[in-house]
């Protein structure tokens, strides 16, 4: 896994988990730049992800290769699914949910690191 890109991928989910958190602590529904932001999260997940697919694909070996592809599938919908609820639930309970999905996506990194770095990957 790529460190300088899990590391902006983390940094940056939780800095929109603390913006998203405090919307919803102020009772604010997520806005069209909320959703923007959430889109662009998803999009560097997407490039982490695509990153660690080519790793696999070219031979990098994991401890296990279905925990691994799960783990991959999940932070790749994590986000757009939030934000999808999120637009379902104009309240500051959409803030929530996108706070919530922002807050778990550094742990689906975190743990797909350690998957890769099991065998010395």
């Amino acid at each position: 896994m790529n460190g300088p890109l899990s590391s902006a991928t983390i940094i940056a989910a939780l800095v929109l988990a603390v913006w998203y958190l405090l919307r919803s602590a102020l009772d604010r529904a997520p806005g069209r730049n909320d959703l923007i932001a959430a889109g662009v999260l998803s999009l560097l997940v997407l490039v982490l992800v695509a990153v660690a697919a080519i790793g696999l694909a070219t031979g990098t070996e994991v401890a296990d290769i279905g925990t691994f592809a799960g783990y991959l599938i999940t932070t790749v919908a994590f986000v757009p699914t939030a934000g999808y609820l999120a637009v379902m639930e104009p309240t500051r309970w959409g803030s929530l949910t996108l706070g919530i999905g922002c807050l778990i996506i550094p742990v689906l990194v975190l743990r797909l690191q350690q998957i890769a770095s099991v065998t010395g990957a």
